[in-house]
């Protein structure tokens, strides 16, 4: 069982996708605004960021790196599932990777849950 910090500003997805991973046994904790998910890091000890970068009043590129200029949050894995294709990255894949410890990035348009939950247990070391 693992802490998740899930941020998804769809409010039906952010449902959908805590209760997947709630049965998955995990605990999550749903925030739809980027500041609101920093505020909300410090309480829920998050074992993994699951992060859409297309957020309300700030960026989830935004986001990241405020989350980590915190020296408690750098090991932190963060899991990219966002609207926003992975070409639009290319260019910066590697500023995602080693700047931002960015360990995943998947296409919400193009991933199932079982795949989502797949990718959760790989950054989490938990057998399927």
């Amino acid at each position: 069982m693992a802490n998740i910090l899930l941020i998804e500003p769809d409010k039906v997805l952010a449902e959908i996708y805590a209760a997947v991973l709630a049965a998955d046994k995990h605990d999550v904790v749903t925030k739809a605004t980027a500041q609101a998910a920093i505020t909300a890091a410090d309480h829920a000890k998050p074992d993994l960021v699951i992060l859409e970068l297309q957020l309300v009043e700030h960026s989830g590129i935004e986001f990241l790196y405020e989350f980590r200029s915190y020296l408690e949050w750098q090991a932190i894995p963060v899991l990219i599932h966002s609207q926003v294709p992975p070409g639009e990255f290319a260019n910066s894949r590697q500023l995602l990777e080693r700047e931002l410890g960015v360990t995943d990035y998947l296409y919400k348009p193009r991933t199932t849950l079982d795949q989502l939950l797949t990718a959760t247990r790989g950054q989490l070391s938990v057998p399927a």
